[in-house]
């Protein structure tokens, strides 16, 4: 059987994904002793998937507004003092090769990985203690912090708790961060899915289905928001970047309205194919997928040429294109989830410090806190600035 000896350190980060990563390299910078936790075997797994294996690290245009929260405001400290810019210098002094793709997204041009060996890099610099497989059993605060591991005791003066979420539970994703919280009385928000593929009402489970791979550009909302992005069609649903955006501000229930033919006005074009012969299903298939035009113009129930199809036909398929109304079932779940909206209450915590306000010592950042970003690098942003926040005062 090991023996393990107790072990006291300055500061003891629970989770080794982007924000537990970056708050024990900027606090070990300090001179600070640093140990970072990792119930895995490995640190940094979710960032070697993001981005399709090339971990859309940061966006240049990460603002408040981006962010969903219940308090819209407790954001802005962090990312004013912490900038997409800070963080490409760090990975421009690595030498890291990255790119552009679209809307301000940054990504590595080769793998992910070298976004993790990065502040691996930056953890031995500041003399981070790397404990992998080590599973926390229980927290306990008096004068310090006393944790119960499957490695021994250990204790500290500051935790802080980057412990992600619960999307991607396959990566070992867990519930540790919020029952922490709620040990020490803290308030948890409700928690869900977010940036999740939707699932088919029944009704649509019969024909959409066959439409798996297609994609298209198209401008979706709900009541309040719209994103105009692509549209995945899956064998179980809806994705794409544009359907993982609305999803975070989706509710049970609630009737999306799909743009067909974004900056197009669908009665007038309609009109004006309708003088050149033709079936709805040929026109639309000089602008979509054949099998896309199709199933959409049999669900429109218009089969007849469209010089048959009376003016208010043309007018009501027309505004259809440009408003369609579709239901969804659910979401896939966190499974499939990139993120988990919700977390620990900002209420409870300094927006300058991540620290609770009412338990001394005790701090909160990344994923794990009620501040979930839009898809496009704005998750990996709030990591790196609320990891920042924490580490220059633990």
């Amino acid at each position: 059987m090991a023996i393990f000896e107790k072990q006291h350190f300055d500061v003891i980060v629970l989770g080794g994904g982007a924000a537990g990563m970056m708050c024990a390299s900027v606090a070990g910078a300090r001179g600070r002793r640093v140990a970072l936790l990792e119930h895995n075997d490995r640190v940094g797994k979710k960032i070697q998937i993001s981005g399709g294996g090339r971990c859309n690290f940061t966006n240049l245009y990460a603002r408040p507004e981006n962010y969903i929260s219940a308090q819209p405001d407790f954001c802005k400290s962090a990312l004013a003092r912490y900038s997409p810019q800070d963080f490409l210098r760090l990975v421009e002094s690595y030498a890291i090769p990255y790119h552009e793709k679209k809307l301000g997204q940054q990504f590595c041009d080769n793998h992910a990985r070298e976004i993790t060996e990065m502040l691996l890099q930056e953890c031995r610099k500041g003399g981070v203690r790397i404990k992998t497989s080590c599973r926390v059993k229980a927290v306990r605060r008096n004068e310090k912090y006393v944790l119960e591991t499957c490695q021994g005791e250990m204790s500290c003066d500051s935790l802080v708790v980057a412990t992600g979420g619960l999307s991607f539970p396959k990566l070992g994703a867990t519930d540790f961060g919020y029952g922490l919280a709620r040990q020490f009385e803290l308030a948890v928000t409700d928690l869900r899915p977010g940036l999740v593929p939707l699932l088919f009402a029944p009704n649509q489970k019969e024909r959409w289905p066959t439409l798996s791979g297609i994609s298209l550009p198209v401008k979706i909302k709900n009541r309040n928001h719209s994103f105009e992005e692509s549209l995945l069609v899956t064998h179980r649903g809806l994705s794409g970047p544009a359907v993982l955006q609305i999803s975070s501000f989706w509710n049970q229930g609630e009737i999306l309205e799909i743009d067909l033919m974004p900056g197009i006005q669908g009665p007038e074009w309609l009109r004006k194919q309708s003088g050149q012969g033709g079936t709805l299903e040929q026109v639309l298939a000089g602008l979509w997928p054949q099998r896309f035009a199709k199933v959409w113009a049999e669900e429109m129930g218009a089969l007849r040429p469209l010089a048959q199809l009376s003016g208010e036909a043309i007018q009501a398929i027309g505004k259809e294109l440009n408003a369609w109304k579709i239901s969804c079932a659910g979401t896939e779940g966190y499974a499939k989830a990139e993120v988990t909206l919700g977390g620990i209450s900002t209420t409870e915590l300094s927006s300058k410090t991540m620290e609770a306000r009412r338990v001394p010592g005790l701090y909160f950042i990344g994923e794990v806190v009620d501040v979930t970003g839009w898809l496009g690098g704005y998750n990996f942003q709030w990591a790196w600035a609320s990891a920042q926040a924490a580490g220059q005062v633990v």
